[in-house]
């Protein structure tokens, strides 16, 4: 079963592109690149059980209850939150060593100061990639981990409701050809890192789960040293049923594996 959804592409340009974050100091602003809003078609995973692994394809889908309801800001729900996720992780994909360096609350709301993402992207180039694992273990470390097997995986859950607009799609990668790609500058107040857009190609197969709710996870890969796939996602503009009216609400962690 598909579904029809809009996402928001990249386009090739001349000159390097950038996103700059919480632009002029102001907590969600967001500067963007220009986007190509494009009509795709969005396979339904739960329609007719799920297919897409992360062995084969670098996202998997998972049920796993939480005991977290509330992601406020005291962070007194993360030391459990954390141990369930490296249970997770552990479980799925026989990782043996999780750490858990982000948590990002995003709210589809204009006031919101962490937005759904919509613009088809994978969070890491190797580069930014290899410069992270630099700031979360340091240098000496870093290179360690360097010698192993090493990957970033990012785990996304709904909030509060099942979603019912905008939920997460995944861009099969034996669909994407390497000149889809697009390098791009993530600009923070802080710091500068790089990701990777993707062009439009009507070749691409678009994958999602359909109603997800709290108790659902999608865990998925964004950049591996061994040569993964890096899996390219967004928010679909889409309604599962004009009927409900509840606000899309997620949370996205970003996780750093040694195999």
């Amino acid at each position: 079963m598909t579904q029809l959804a809009t996402v928001n592409y990249h386009v090739h340009k001349p000159e390097r592109q950038a996103f700059e974050l919480d632009a002029g100091g102001i907590v969600g602003n967001l500067i963007s690149p220009e986007l190509a809003p494009t009509e795709v078609q969005v396979f339904d995973e739960r329609a007719v059980g799920v297919s897409t692994t992360f062995e084969k394809a670098s996202v998997g889908f998972a049920t796993v209850p939480t005991q977290v309801r509330s992601y406020d800001n005291d962070n007194g729900w993360q030391p459990t939150y954390d141990a369930e996720l490296t249970k997770l992780l552990a479980d799925e994909i026989d990782v043996k060593e999780v750490i858990i360096f982000d948590h990002t609350v995003r709210i589809d709301d204009p006031d919101a100061a962490r937005k759904p993402a919509r613009n088809v992207h994978s969070d890491y180039s190797k580069h930014g990639a290899e410069q992270r694992l630099i700031d979360i273990l340091g240098v000496e470390k870093a290179a360690e981990w360097a010698k192993g097997h090493y990957a970033f995986i990012n785990v996304w859950r709904p909030v509060a409701a099942p979603i019912n607009s905008a939920p997460l799609g995944f861009i099969l990668p034996e669909s994407v050809a390497d000149e889809d790609w697009i390098l791009l500058d993530l600009i923070y107040p802080d710091r500068k890192g790089q990701i990777m857009g993707l062009a439009a190609n009507a070749d691409h197969e678009w994958v999602y789960m359909s109603k997800m709710t709290p108790d659902d996870v999608a865990y998925f890969n964004i950049f591996d040293n061994k040569g993964r796939a890096s899996i390219g996602h967004s928010a679909l503009d889409m309604i599962e049923d004009p009927n409900i009216h509840t606000v899309r609400q997620s949370i996205e962690s970003r996780t750093l594996v040694r195999y």
